[in-house]
């Protein structure tokens, strides 16, 4: 069974790779042959030349984007997880905290990013900030979700065996949470990148620690279309190598669960 399903696995990742590059196929024939412009509609292969003659722009810009969205993805996560912990102990906390919450994560990053950097004197901070807001949540409410679903009967055992709140906690509720924990630090991670591209989008902050964001707007003054092509290469093969690197330390999380 194991082994059938290893090949369906197999089957499905080839698959995947087949349709990314007929994509890629696909595009570069209708460009060449369609002798569309450059400045238009860039061939792929002509995106990959404009990332290897500006990488040495390109390159300082990704490290900034990923520090960013890095770091941000990290206060989120610990933050969320341990704002969750309290809630989960202290039901009046939970009543508290938790409007707060969905107000933050309902009101869109879009909004928001402007009037942080407005009143926030760091741009640095204001960056980190706008990022925490977005990956924020999810990680808080998978977290709470999963505090609050352990098996009755399995609390029913440990009030009878009068265990305090703190330890129901410790051994019973946080490892009935990780499964949980770590869907929403997937979703984490994906938005915390994208909030790192809206704040650099709203800070349009250049020089030294500019990131994508300006180079994407940059190329688009300009009307570099293959830059802003390179850009976007660069933002997907972070946001890939992101989501591979919450993968892996989930499977950890959860072989070591199970």
């Amino acid at each position: 069974m194991n082994l059938f399903k290893g090949r369906i696995s197999y089957f499905s990742k080839l698959a995947s790779i087949i349709l990314i590059v007929s994509i890629f196929l696909i595009w570069e024939l209708y460009v060449t042959l369609g002798e569309v412009p450059h400045y238009i509609l860039p061939a792929p292969s002509f995106v990959i030349m404009t990332l290897l003659d500006d990488w040495f722009i390109l390159f300082p810009a990704m490290l900034n984007t990923l520090e960013i969205a890095l770091l941000g993805f990290l206060l989120a996560s610990s933050g969320g997880i341990l704002i969750a912990l309290l809630m989960s102990y202290s039901r009046s906390v939970q009543d508290t905290l938790l409007p707060l919450a969905i107000i933050l994560q309902v009101t869109p990053i879009v909004a928001i990013a402007p009037i942080i950097i407005i009143y926030v004197d760091s741009t640095y901070l204001a960056l980190l900030i706008c990022v925490w807001l977005v990956a924020f949540f999810p990680i808080l409410t998978n977290t709470l979700f999963g505090l609050n679903s352990a098996n009755p009967e399995l609390l029913d055992l440990f009030r009878l065996y009068k265990a305090s709140k703190f330890k129901t906690l410790l051994h019973l509720k946080i490892p009935n949470s990780i499964p949980s924990v770590v869907a929403g630090l997937k979703v984490s991670a994906g938005l915390s990148l994208i909030g790192a591209i809206v704040a650099e989008f709203a800070a349009g902050a250049g020089g030294s620690s500019s990131g994508l964001a300006f180079r994407i707007l940059e190329a688009g003054y300009r009307l570099n279309i293959s830059r802003m092509f390179a850009c976007l290469l660069l933002l997907a093969v972070i946001g890939v190598l992101f989501h591979k690197l919450i993968e892996i330390t989930a499977q950890i999380a959860l072989s070591r669960y199970n």
